[in-house]
């Protein structure tokens, strides 16, 4: 199973790219992960805000492919704690999906087409978190679960 993790614009602060790129590069050693940043859609401040959630829908939209599995990092979707998390992907990478896609909407959400798509909705935190920290925060907790899945000493109980 591949994971590829959508975001809508590009995470401009160096010290949290730092960190995001630390997390990819040793998730490299346990699944394929990609990432796609899509633009930030131009002109959006005269864009009304289901305007600019419909174009950003579409743009994400535009990369599934058929059998792909969405699902939104959405502040009203299911928490985990990070074992349940971890058996969550093992479940995931066990039925024999091809690709697992997860989406940081932009700063207004997604579209109602991204939700009618979108397979299931996890959220991170009742907190509200930037969206350039959701990304750190999330590449984190899928290595965290990766290491949880292998036995290795990451995660204290």
């Amino acid at each position: 199973m591949k994971i590829l993790l959508v975001t809508i614009g590009n995470t401009d602060k160096k010290y949290m790219k730092e960190g995001i790129d630390e997390y990819i590069k040793r998730l490299s050693f346990y699944i394929p992960f990609e990432t796609k940043v899509i633009a930030d859609i131009k002109n959006r401040s005269v864009l009304s805000v289901d305007l600019q959630k419909e174009k950003e829908g579409q743009l994400i939209l535009s990369l599934l492919l058929p059998g792909d599995h969405l699902v939104l990092l959405d502040e009203r979707g299911s928490e985990f704690s990070s074992v349940e998390f971890s058996n969550w992907i093992e479940k995931k990478m066990i039925t024999g999906l091809k690709q697992l896609v997860f989406v940081v909407g932009g700063p207004y959400g997604f579209s109602k087409n991204v939700y009618q798509r979108a397979d299931f909705k996890i959220a991170l935190s009742q907190l509200t978190f930037s969206h350039q920290m959701v990304r750190l925060i999330f590449v984190e907790q899928l290595y965290r679960a990766m290491t949880i899945i292998k036995k290795e000493p990451y995660h204290h109980e």
